[in-house]
């Protein structure tokens, strides 16, 4: 938005003095590329802004030593543009950061281009000082004695034409009460008076003059002489447009800044809390000091937190893709009544837990979407996560499936605490909460529901959320239109037993000792050999000496990465090795980051945090497919 309000946005360092950031409207500007004018540190103003203005430009600075956070100072300077004109610029500068003790670090300034304004001003100056054409001479009883041939130029009235009438007809209704006025005083005395007013011109549209008149009463007439400032209002006009929409700018992106601060507030809240309960059970775990039923509690609370923690940065690595447009869909004819059931089992236990009531209605003939089944079971699972996390003990949740015209529609119901009329409209922004204070009673980030609009609309549908208010509980749509595509041929996925890596020897490669050493055990225990190291270099100096059956290998790992290790093992001569299925075990989520793997050369990815059976399936897959090939 501010670059196309053809401004500059900048932060610039009050103690190393140099501009920290500027947007690229620098550019159109000044011809100058922002990246440089960082680069460039102190000398870039000290080259660039006008020597006299450059001398004033301590004093302007020096002022922010004792003015408030939230006072704004103007200047006006000049700046060389890169072609060696000069331009006139005009900065509002605030406090952007203090150091603890109060003493301004870096402000937050805006400036804009009054070249033109400065221009006018110039011209005005300069025909106050020497005159004008537009000249007049006006009786007592209104009317123009005589009129200079150059208002035929500027108004499109003769001489004659205006010389035959009243010299309010001429002047805009608007501007008349007070051009009387002021006429009424420039009879009253010998002084001149200067003022502003509208005037028609011979094709109806009307043009702004500057006056300066002076009444002579000995002939009981007003000389008046006038200068056209019609491009001078316009470039105003825009000024002032400029002006409120940079300030509306500016408030958006501090309240933009107060959502950011908030939502890194609850972020750090969020993921904290579940390590609490880890470490804390973990640490009672390692003392043994629990009996065998506190133990499988403890061991239930860290799984749990665990999920969650996962679930948490699963929901920020969405976000990124949603803001990357990177989120992929896999579209397949999908069975909505299925998604309902799938959604309602995994929060059934979150639902018993509170004694919620979950009913579930679905009317006969609802058709088939054509979407991506996990992502719209994520979707219905925020909504009834968030019915369950919002309703309090012994209320009710209600799932109502339908096919409205040719759309399907999804409604989830609750009882719960409602939603007031202020919030409804923000319900799905990023990193929005109704209550972000640090004594808030619910738990998240604020992205579910963002998550949820962005999967429904990339499936063409929409999302509505309604409340009656506070304590009213709340309504939640989502409307998906029907049309079923042919489901892509995918091989059902068919768990393989354990067994199915016996006699296997494995190399896992992992910088990671703990994440080494649980991959290790999880294909230990079922039934493989297993080969550890830290290092892709001491995996290509196994891989030369003996045969393996499959790699399982870190991405992110120091001196030689998971992409180079599998590059250089494909090209090696190693003939024992060199066709080796291989499995990149990585914290690298995205669908970008999958892509690359593949194409690095691994047949498959497991992401961390690991799931052990996902591990073990996918890794006897690989193998039986290289023993039958």
């Amino acid at each position: 938005m501010l670059i196309l309000l053809q401004q500059c946005l900048y932060l610039y360092d009050l103690n190393d003095h140099h501009n920290v950031y500027i947007n690229r409207s620098v550019g159109e500007l000044l011809g100058y590329c922002p990246e440089w004018v960082v680069e460039m540190g102190p000398s870039f103003t000290a080259a660039v802004m006008h020597p006299s203005d450059f001398a004033r430009l301590p004093q302007h600075l020096l002022q922010f030593q004792t003015s408030p956070t939230t006072e704004t100072l103007n200047f006006e300077y000049r700046m060389r543009h890169q072609q060696g004109h000069w331009r006139w610029f005009w900065s509002q500068d605030t406090v952007f950061q203090r150091s603890p003790d109060g003493t301004p670090q870096q402000i937050l300034g805006t400036a804009i281009d009054i070249s033109d304004r400065k221009q006018i001003e110039q011209d005005r100056e300069r025909f106050l000082s020497v005159g004008t054409d537009l000249q007049v001479i006006t009786g007592i009883n209104g009317y123009f004695h005589w009129v200079s041939p150059t208002f035929e130029q500027t108004l499109g009235w003769t001489p004659t034409e205006m010389t035959s009438g009243f010299w309010t007809e001429f002047v805009h209704p608007d501007d008349i009460q007070t051009s009387v006025a002021e006429a009424t005083s420039v009879f009253s005395d010998k002084e001149t008076h200067t003022f502003e007013n509208r005037y028609r011109h011979k094709d109806g549209s009307y043009r702004w003059l500057l006056w300066n008149a002076r009444s002579y009463p000995e002939e009981q007439v007003i000389y008046g002489a006038a200068v056209d400032i019609t491009e001078h209002k316009q470039a105003e006009a825009e000024r002032e447009q400029l002006l409120e929409r940079e300030q509306s700018a500016r408030q958006a992106a501090e309240t933009a800044n107060r959502i950011k601060d908030q939502f890194l507030a609850v972020l750090s809240h969020e993921l904290r809390t579940p390590l609490n309960p880890i470490l804390g059970w973990t640490k009672l775990l390692k003392k043994g000091l629990l009996n065998s039923k506190k133990a499988d509690e403890a061991l239930a609370t860290i799984e749990r937190n665990a999920h969650l923690q996962a679930q948490l940065i699963e929901d920020l690595l969405d976000i990124s893709r949603i803001l990357q447009g990177k989120l992929a869909l896999n579209i397949n004819s999908v069975d909505l009544r299925y998604v309902v059931s799938m959604a309602q089992e995994t929060v059934r236990l979150a639902a018993d837990a509170k004694r919620i009531e979950l009913q579930t209605t679905i009317e006969p003939g609802v058709g088939k979407v054509a979407g991506d089944v996990t992502r719209l079971q994520q979707v219905l699972w925020n909504l009834l996560s968030n019915a369950i996390k919002f309703t309090p003990q012994g209320g009710r949740v209600e799932i109502r499936l339908a096919q409205v015209d040719n759309q399907v529609q999804i409604q989830v119901q609750d009882t719960g605490k409602g939603i007031s009329a202020e919030f409804l409209p923000l319900v799905f922004d990023y990193f929005r909460q109704a209550d972000g204070a640090t004594t808030r009673q619910f738990g998240g980030l604020g992205l579910g529901l963002a998550i949820v609009r962005q999967i429904v609309e990339l499936h063409g549908g929409t999302v509505e959320a309604d409340s009656l208010g506070e304590g009213q509980g709340a309504t939640f749509g989502v409307r998906l239109p029907v049309g079923a595509t042919n489901p892509a041929a995918c091989p059902a996925f068919v768990p393989i037993a354990a067994s199915g890596l016996r006699g296997m020897e494995i190399l896992v490669v992992d910088d990671e000792v703990d994440s080494r050493t649980l991959a290790a055990y999880v294909l230990e225990d079922a039934g493989a050999t297993v080969m550890s190291v830290e290092s892709a270099i001491e995996a290509l100096k196994l891989f030369s000496q003996r045969k393996f059956d499959l790699l399982v290998s870190d991405i992110g790992m120091p001196e030689m990465d998971g992409y180079l290790l599998i590059r250089q093992l494909r090209l090696l001569s190693f003939e024992q090795n060199a066709q080796i299925p291989a499995i990149a075990l990585t914290a690298y989520a995205t669908e970008t980051d999958q892509h690359h793997i593949l194409q690095a050369g691994f047949q498959s990815h497991v992401t961390k945090p690991l799931d052990p059976v996902q591990l073990v399936t996918i890794a006897a897959s690989l193998v039986e497919k290289q023993f039958k090939v």
